[in-house]
């Protein structure tokens, strides 16, 4: 028996049809969709995709996710006929995190759709986030501040472009970068802007094609004692003096 075929079983028997009745949905033969289900024969494409379009269900989670593990009403879809998320709780209801390590950051480009993989991640509970699917990610770097390298980012997952708001800071997960948290400066058809909060840095823009996962801070946890000498004033000053300098230098290039 395949993955499929248990899954197909699963998705009849909890709608209470019978084979006859599945086959008559999908319009094929009960002798037919009985070699599907036993595992006898293999689905070709477009009764895949009768079957994925009738249950409401993606193609890649119908063959390759187990979902008498993960009920259907606990499930998060994704855009794109993506791999459904699944929303775990704890005994008491609480929201379970899953924890991306800071070693294994570029590992989850791969495995981000790969159950077993999150299922091996490491877990936490914070008991008064709200409803909804939460990540935590390594802060990398000293762009966001005070966020220093070693603490966590835990983001909510946002489902769609549409439920970004301009100013707030997010988790982006992008085939060109990784994982990288910025602020949200600008929304446009086939980009977004973002910008580190370390003024040091230039606003730069992400293909929304390139965008894989999007995160909206919720909390972080430091992992180290805020050291002042890092974000003093004097510090501040040499960040705006190097902010003038490419002004100048700007202005130079732009009258030669």
């Amino acid at each position: 028996m395949s993955i499929f075929s248990d899954n197909i079983r699963f998705l009849r028997t909890q709608k209470n049809l019978s084979q006859q009745e599945l086959a008559d949905q999908i319009s094929m033969s009960r002798v037919r969709y009985s070699k599907y289900e036993d595992g006898r024969s293999e689905a070709p494409y477009e009764l895949l995709i009768r079957i994925s379009k009738y249950f409401n269900l993606s193609i890649d989670l119908l063959l390759t996710v187990d979902i008498r593990k993960y009920p259907l009403e606990d499930v998060l879809k994704l855009p794109d006929n993506r791999i459904l998320l699944p929303i775990k709780v704890d005994m008491e209801g609480n929201n379970v995190i899953e924890i991306v390590p800071a070693k294994a950051s570029m590992g989850y480009l791969t495995g981000y759709s790969d159950p077993e993989y999150i299922e091996s991640l490491q877990q936490i509970v914070f008991p008064f986030l709200s409803h909804g699917k939460y990540r935590a990610f390594p802060a990398d770097g000293d762009s966001m501040p005070p966020h220093q390298d070693g603490a966590y980012v835990i983001g909510k997952y946002i489902e769609s472009i549409a439920d970004l708001k301009i100013g707030k800071s997010y988790i982006f997960v992008t085939r060109s970068e990784g994982i990288t948290y910025k602020r949200l400066l600008e929304i446009e058809p086939e980009k977004i802007t973002v910008k580190a909060d370390n003024l040091f840095y230039q606003p730069y823009d992400i293909p929304l094609e390139s965008i894989i996962e999007i995160w909206e801070y919720a909390m972080s946890i430091a992992t180290k004692e805020f050291d002042p000498s890092t974000n003093n004033f004097d510090n501040q000053q040499i960040i705006t003096m190097f902010q003038e300098i490419q002004g100048d230098l700007k202005i130079i290039k732009d009258s030669q």
